[in-house]
């Protein structure tokens, strides 16, 4: 699987960026898929998760403000950040987890995209 994001850039505080994510390979193996962020200095964390049905699931900071949503058909999924905030400023990256599932195991991979700049002005 490989995922490419896009839609980073500068924005002032209030504004709205999309990001995307497109992935392509084995996409037929991809269960959740999500959104990361890292700011300097800082852990990476999780920002939003959408399964290949559709349940969401968001970090505490963003819940109001992002929405995550997926097109299977695409193979794209998106994050719409809307009220961006100063502490907002990461890297995004894409993440999506296939899991492989046998007769004597369960065991799921990560991948991960290059990340893409979100910088927003006070």
């Amino acid at each position: 699987v490989q995922l490419v994001e896009s839609g980073g850039g500068l924005v002032q505080t209030g504004g709205s960026l999309r990001l995307s994510c497109a992935a392509s390979g084995r996409t037929s193996d991809i269960d959740t898929m999500g959104w990361y962020r890292q700011a300097p200095g800082q852990q990476r964390e999780l920002v939003a998760s959408v399964t290949h049905i559709g349940s969401t699931n968001y970090a505490d900071s963003v819940k109001g403000r992002f929405t995550i949503f997926r097109d299977n058909a695409k193979n794209i999924m998106y994050l719409q950040m809307n009220s961006l905030k100063p502490e907002d400023t990461a890297v995004y990256y894409c993440n999506a987890v296939v899991t492989v599932v046998t007769i004597e195991s369960k065991t799921e991979f990560d991948y991960w995209g290059q990340g893409t700049q979100v910088t927003v002005s006070a």
